[in-house]
């Protein structure tokens, strides 16, 4: 089957029956989320993979108490840059040097326009900046999660500052955004399962112009 395929088949997995996924495929999606594109290439976050029962069950209870947190194999969260500061940015562009092998005079000047502007900015401008960030990064996880035949479900619905003192990521600065459970879902319990995908017809989403 190709990506089209799996797309149509997924669906947000709404029960999950606790078997363990392979280590190959967890990888595999860490691999995709490493990958994804950000906006200057900075990739302001970063991404816990829980697997410790205790954490999945105190996450579960402030995240409006569903069952796939817990019963997952791999719950994933994604957790964005508070602000953004010189160190941070500089430590990418140096990386980016490092790994080419040479530097590039624009690429040296772009590195002066960001913190020129970014760091300056408000804290909070520049966290939804960087959360909106993870969305890319968390969909290259949906797709390979579906690619490797994994259940996943997306989740907004859970209090931030709780899950951010669970995991201590303000102590990292960083704030949470997501969260992604995967696994294989329980098709006894999987009400989502059993109903036909919906979406908008081609006609009512794309416009041509």
């Amino acid at each position: 089957m190709n990506l089209l395929d799996k797309l149509k088949k997924r669906h947000a997995a709404k029960a999950m029956n606790g078997q363990v996924v392979s280590q190959e495929k967890i990888d595999n999606i860490l691999e995709a989320i490493r990958l994804a594109p950000t906006s200057s290439g900075l990739q302001p976050f970063e991404v816990f993979v829980i697997t410790n029962k205790e954490i999945k069950k105190q996450i579960r209870e402030i995240a409006w108490n569903q069952s796939p947190v817990t019963d997952c194999s791999h719950l994933f969260v994604f957790a964005a840059w508070d602000n953004y500061t010189a160190d941070r940015i500089n430590h990418m562009f140096d990386l980016t040097n490092e790994i080419r092998g040479f530097k590039n005079e624009g690429w040296e000047n772009y590195r002066q326009q960001l913190l020129a502007s970014y760091p300056p900015r408000d804290a909070e401008i520049n966290f939804q900046h960087a959360a909106r960030q993870t969305y890319i990064a968390f969909m290259c996880a949906i797709a390979q999660a579906a690619f490797e035949g994994l259940d996943s479900t997306p989740m907004e619905g859970f209090d931030p500052n709780a899950l951010d003192k669970i995991l201590s990521l303000n102590e990292k600065g960083l704030r949470s955004t997501l969260l992604l459970p995967v696994g294989y879902h329980d098709p006894e319990n999987d009400w989502l399962a059993k109903l036909v995908k919906v979406r908008k017809p081609m006609n009512e989403l794309i416009t041509n112009i």
